[in-house]
Formats: C-alpha cells, sequence, structure tokens
C-alpha cells in the first residue's frame, strides 16, 4: 500500500505542495493516518510534474530511498515549479522487489500514472492473464514487476484501441479488464493518471475497501486548483472520493464524477 498526491493548478514550486503542508506526503510516508495494511511508506517514492509553458514530455524522479532520507528532493521542489504533478510514496507489496523500475510515476508519452493497491498474490493470479492481453509494443513497455505497472500496461491497451475514447473512458475500460480477468481475486485499484491538462482517479477495489483517496478544490491556499491526496494534507475542506467511483478533471478544473456499475 501506498500514498498518493495529484495536483492540477496554477504554476506552484513543488515544495508548497511537497514540503510545507502539515502532514504533507512527506509526513505520510513515515506516520500515515488511514493505512490500513501497512505501517509506513519507506520502498522508494517518486515525483512527476509537467513544464508549466513547454508542452512536452513530463519529467520523472525516482527513488528507491524512503523520501525524507532523500536529501536531493527538498532543493529541487525549491527549484522546480509545475502546474501538474503526480507524486508518491512506496510501500512495497510482499515479494516484489524494491528497485527502480518498480517505483512509480510510471510515464508513456505524455502520461503519467499512479496506484494505489496490490492484486492480491499477483504473480499466481493475474501476472499471466493481464499479459496475454496486451500487444508486443505494450508488453515490451512494462520493465518492472509490480502489478501496479501491469494494470498501466492495461490502460495503455485500452487506450490504443480508443484512439478518440477520454481518459475517463479509457480507465472505466481498463477497470471492466481487470473484473473481467479477477473473477474472485482481490483487486484494489486507487488510480491517478494525468496528461497534463487533465487528471482523472479511481477509488476501486474487487473483494475489499479502495485505499482512501481525497479531494480538495479552491482552497486559499491553493486557489483555482484541485489537489487529490491518499490523506488530506491540511485542514480545509477534504472530500472522500466515493467508492467504485471515477473523478475526472478538465482543464477548467470542473470535477465530474462517473459511478461505474
Amino acid at each position: 500500500m501506498c500514498r498518493l498526491l495529484g495536483y492540477l493548478g496554477p504554476t506552484i514550486q513543488l515544495e508548497e505542495i511537497l514540503y510545507k503542508p502539515k502532514h504533507s506526503l512527506i509526513v505520510q510516508s513515515y506516520q500515515p493516518l488511514e493505512m490500513q495494511e501497512a505501517l509506513l511508506n519507506a520502498d522508494g517514492y517518486g515525483v512527476g510534474w509537467y513544464h508549466p509553458t513547454r508542452h512536452s514530455q513530463p519529467f520523472i524522479y525516482r527513488s528507491i530511498s524512503p523520501i525524507w532520507n532523500d536529501q536531493n528532493l527538498p532543493p529541487l521542489s525549491r527549484y522546480v515549479e509545475s502546474n501538474g504533478m503526480l507524486a508518491y510514496v512506496r510501500s512495497a507489496t510482499p515479494g516484489q522487489a524494491v528497485n527502480l523500475v518498480n517505483c512509480q510515476p510510471f510515464q508513456s508519452e505524455n502520461l503519467l500514472f499512479t496506484h494505489n493497491g496490490y492484486i492480491d498474490q499477483f504473480r499466481q493470479t493475474l501476472h499471466r492473464p493481464m499479459r496475454d492481453r496486451l500487444s508486443n509494443p505494450i508488453y515490451e513497455k512494462i520493465e518492472g514487476t509490480t502489478d501496479s505497472e501491469h494494470i498501466f500496461g492495461l490502460f495503455l491497451q485500452e487506450l490504443a484501441s480508443r484512439n478518440s475514447a477520454s481518459l475517463e473512458h479509457v480507465l472505466e475500460a481498463t477497470l471492466k479488464t481487470l473484473t473481467e480477468l479477477a473473477q474472485q481475486v482481490k483487486v484494489l485499484a486507487t488510480v491517478l493518471i494525468s496528461d497534463g491538462q487533465q487528471m482523472v482517479a479511481s477509488r476501486f477495489a474487487l473483494s475489499g475497501t479502495a485505499p482512501t483517496l481525497y479531494w480538495l478544490k479552491n482552497d486559499p491556499q491553493f486557489p483555482d486548483a484541485v489537489i487529490f491526496a491518499s490523506e488530506p494534507l491540511f485542514p480545509g475542506e477534504w472530500h472522500p472520493c466515493p467508492e467504485q467511483t471515477i473523478v475526472h478533471v478538465g482543464e477548467d478544473r470542473d470535477i465530474h464524477f462517473h459511478k461505474l456499475p
């Protein structure tokens, strides 16, 4: 289980959202309040962000160190400015290696992807069925061993077969495919995906309770912005994302909810 963070709004320094909140992602890495299947997040972390003026592929910084131990991140977060970012701290599922290729966010072209949750006994249950659904080009993109990256692979496969579909519809199709494959397998999939202009989230589970995810819009500290977080970062009007729901935030920062069947 992990902790996730997403930001979409006016350009800010990364430290404003990563370090300054009282219950920041840094604090959540060693003192989470709402994790139910792990104690802390010490198995690496990652930050992905978009340049505020240059419409290029996102930038990623990842490490296998605990986020509180990385002395490079504080000065980097004061230097980097962005209007869209995803971040994550990792608590590795038992049996999945702690290495750089298993650290999120995962990237494909202009997309960033993070996942909190797990597929029960992934190697023995859905590893092969999920890989069988992938075309060779997408299969070859998978570098690590995590269930998270394979869920991203399914997402990319659905995206490739639906060229004009929205990210929201592609994520729904991905979760539908997971449901078809899983049958009685436990799947927890709280997900954040962004292309720099929009962000979609899911809070989804099969045979379990999905990890927490909250959203906040237009807070006085972050006007005209939308923030997603596994746990509230500071006192404010945080709203829990409903289970079995996809949440979409567009360029206009309007929030739309789509209940999954």
